[in-house]
């Protein structure tokens, strides 16, 4: 299933994508796209559900963030090898966790807007795994048990904040509309191998970053395994699981970074595009 929450910002909708590709409205059967939904018995209530049953959504609607109620938005870095390489940095002996504030999601087609301030503004395209069922000491033999489907995230990020203002990564972060997520949440019965998707992301229809989901350092599996060996993962809780090469900052020789009217473009195998304009806090 492809499920999506669209509609006004802080209102959406729950809905569902036909097998034409039609939006259909799911708000006769849940409330959104969240919390107990996420589960095993919460997804196959809706795979029972007939399409063809459910409304048609006219027009062209706003797009929300495909997963409502957010609980962890955790970010794992540096796990491409490729992208390391780019960057100069050693291979991490263990999956780098820092944390993108909640306030920063928004839906895949929004404007990103730099805070003020900015001067290194960056994109990076990731894959973004969606937690369904209670996670706590899993193993990495069952760990995608636990995952009710995959989604794209841009992890925009801002260089300096990053960096140069002290202390975590989350400073440059988690700046409002820096993490855009959906179109769709795609259920992992749709997605045979985390481990084999294509990615790319484009700035002004230049393709920046072109990569795939075998160069992680460290699996989904294995991520969900270390991070539910620190904490309990819950439903609703997102993972986005690092980037391929091609960021700004890693452009030689000399780093390229986002501007005001810059338009990013990002897809991954299966699971969808987004499009945002880059705009200015006022």
């Amino acid at each position: 299933m492809k499920l999506v929450r669209y509609g006004d910002a802080g209102a959406e909708k729950p809905g569902m994508l036909d097998a034409e590709g039609a939006l259909r409205d799911l708000s006769g059967h849940v409330d959104d796209i969240a919390g107990d939904v996420l589960s095993d018995a919460g997804l196959d209530k809706l795979r029972a559900i007939d399409p063809t049953s459910l409304p048609v959504v006219d027009g062209s609607p706003r797009i929300g963030p495909c997963v409502g109620n957010i609980g962890k938005f955790m970010c794992i870095g540096l796990n491409y090898s490729d992208h390391a390489a780019e960057t100069g940095a050693a291979i991490p002996e263990h999956p780098i966790l820092f944390f993108k504030a909640n306030s920063a999601v928004v839906g895949p087609n929004d404007d990103v807007s730099m805070p003020r301030g900015s001067t290194h503004t960056d994109w990076e395209v990731e894959l973004g795994v969606v937690i369904g069922t209670t996670a706590k000491y899993v193993s990495k033999e069952n760990a995608l048990d636990h995952v009710a489907g995959y989604c794209v995230i841009n992890d925009v990020s801002e260089r300096h904040f990053q960096t140069q203002l002290t202390g975590q990564w989350t400073k440059g972060k988690s700046c409002d509309t820096f993490g855009p997520t959906g179109p769709w949440l795609v259920t992992r019965d749709e997605v045979a191998d985390p481990q084999a998707l294509d990615m790319w992301l484009d700035v002004n229809g230049k393709r920046m970053q072109t990569g795939t989901t075998s160069t992680m350092i460290f699996t989904v599996a294995e991520i969900i395994e270390h991070l539910s060996g620190l904490m309990t993962l819950h439903p609703g809780d997102v993972i986005t699981t690092g980037t391929p090469p091609g960021v700004g900052m890693g452009i030689k020789p000399e780093p390229v970074y986002l501007k005001k009217g810059d338009v990013m473009e990002l897809w991954i195998e299966g699971l969808g595009t987004q499009r945002q304009t880059v705009t200015e806090d006022a």
